[in-house]
């Protein structure tokens, strides 16, 4: 996508080459606009088709049809833009959480428990790294896990399981251990059960987003109902545009397959598009956050 630019916000209007959509639908225009002029040949130099022809009448279709199929693609992309904040909601509780949970910790912990500080300074940033790799299925970055000082710790991640889990398993485990040391009372192990809690809970909602798409046959149609009422905008309007009606009718391609597009890309906001939620960068922001907290 063409980035933003505040300065002269209209800069991006003029680079339709640099746009994601326009790239994606470059050959479908193509062919649309060769369409469009074959219609528009047909119609006015081979049959030579008077203004009463019965096609002239196809473009009262469009006025019927165009109030739905703009009341769909308000309603998938609306759909889709819902999936997508409440992907970077659930990141953003994420972040206020890490920070929390630090901070609590960083409250309780003595300043002499350097190792116990260290831990959570590496473990609480791993959960969110983890989870960024879990929903985009990468490979999990086996860095976090060869620390020589608690690698004993992260020696029990098995790879072939559900690592986020296993993350928040560990943090329970220490801060149970810190329980039963009495480093930590009750009370405090309430204070701190919220954010530990939510790890689980958002971790959740973000693989609920991940592996609920939208229905692919309510995909589908949206795409046959864009491509036919597109095929037949020459019929109907040659008869008033003449060969105007190529470039309108590429145009309309653009705008409605364009929102379609769009929506199809942040629909999943997992899924790693220039679009997509950016939880690497939430991630490292996380990891430096709490490493200056603890």
């Amino acid at each position: 996508m063409v980035p933003y630019n505040q300065k002269n916000p209209f800069s991006y209007v003029f680079k339709f080459h640099k746009a994601d959509t326009f790239r994606k639908l470059l050959p479908f225009i193509v062919l649309f606009c060769l369409y469009a002029w074959a219609v528009a040949y047909l119609v006015k130099e081979y049959y030579h088709l008077p203004d009463s022809s019965p096609l002239h009448k196809v473009t009262l279709m469009h006025a019927l049809l165009g109030f739905a199929i703009s009341t769909l693609l308000v309603f998938r992309t609306n759909t889709a833009y819902d999936r997508w904040w409440e992907g970077r909601k659930l990141w953003g509780a994420l972040v206020n959480n890490s920070r929390n949970l630090a901070m609590k910790l960083n409250a309780i912990l003595p300043e002499n428990m350097v190792e116990d500080r260290t831990f959570f300074s590496k473990v609480i940033p791993a959960f969110a790294l983890v989870l960024h790799d879990h929903l985009h299925k990468e490979n999990t970055r086996t860095e976090l896990f060869e620390d020589a000082q608690h690698g004993h710790i992260f020696n029990e991640i098995d790879e072939d399981k559900h690592i986020p889990n296993q993350v928040g398993a560990i943090i329970y485990k220490r801060v149970q251990k810190l329980l039963a040391q009495k480093v930590i009372t009750g009370e405090q192990l309430l204070f701190i059960n919220a954010e530990l809690q939510s790890l689980a809970d958002i971790c959740g909602a973000c693989e609920r987003i991940k592996n609920t798409p939208i229905p692919f046959s309510y995909s589908v149609f949206i795409k046959k109902f864009i491509f036919i009422y597109v095929a037949t905008l020459p019929f109907g309007y040659v008869f008033d545009l003449g060969y105007l009606v190529i470039p309108v009718t590429a145009f309309i391609l653009y705008v409605l397959a364009s929102l379609e597009l769009i929506a199809e890309e942040i629909e999943d906001p997992f899924g790693g598009d220039q679009n997509d939620v950016p939880t690497d960068k939430i991630a490292a922001n996380i990891q430096k956050n709490v490493a200056d907290i603890l």
